[in-house]
């Protein structure tokens, strides 16, 4: 498997701090999301780490077993 780890408010719209999914394309991994959080995840303010390096650009994103995820909103405060 594969895991998806949302944090800040993703993880109040994902209803977890973490999923396992099965590893492929993270294009194919989105559609069986729920719609309004795929949506959510592909912000254009959302960061992406995979395995704690920041991901420049998910367009071919390919999950392999063992690999994690995250999803990091914009912070805001002060």
């Amino acid at each position: 498997m594969a895991r998806l780890v949302f944090l800040g408010r993703l993880e109040d719209r994902a209803g977890c701090a973490e999923m396992d999914v099965a590893p492929g394309p993270l294009s194919e991994i989105l559609t069986r999301l729920d719609p309004a959080l795929a949506l959510d995840l592909l912000g254009e303010r959302v960061r992406m780490a995979l395995n704690g390096a920041l991901v420049p650009e998910a367009g071919a994103l390919v999950l392999a077993q063992g690999d994690e995820l995250a999803f990091l909103p914009p912070v805001s405060g002060g």
